[in-house]
């Protein structure tokens, strides 16, 4: 096996059950592949991040890591009428998502950011106000 250098920028990380680390192109949506995915991006504005959507994982928690910048994570709130929670981010900083929450993200200026989680099951789903 040959080892090369893996641009984070353009592929993510697949790490798959039996412990085999592949690059692979990067998914936001769901996958049945059963690989963990490690992605980075670097985003500019809010529609970088679907900030006007809801995002779930229902099989496994997600890390969201900011490395450079400020992310502001939003958790949509668990019961009728209650209010969205907030966790900001500065730069070296991250967050985890439980599993099956809903959330979405608003930048507070160009970034560069991480997702770990496991992609089986994602959803999205529009914000309204």
């Amino acid at each position: 096996m040959t080892t090369h250098p893996i641009d984070l920028f353009t592929s993510a990380l697949h790490i798959h059950p039996d412990g085999e680390v592949r690059a692979a192109a990067r998914q936001m949506a769901s996958s049945d592949s059963g690989a963990w995915q490690v992605a980075t991006f670097h985003v500019e504005t809010d529609a970088d991040v679907h900030a006007d959507h809801w995002e779930q994982h229902p099989e496994a928690e997600e890390a969201v890591c900011c490395l450079t910048g400020g992310v502001r994570l939003y958790f949509r709130p668990t019961d009728p009428g209650g209010a969205e929670e907030m966790v900001r981010l500065p730069a070296g900083h991250a967050a985890i998502v439980p599993r099956g929450r809903w959330h979405r993200l608003r930048l507070d200026g160009p970034s560069d950011l991480m997702s770990i989680t496991l992609r089986q099951g994602t959803r999205l789903e529009k914000r309204t106000p």
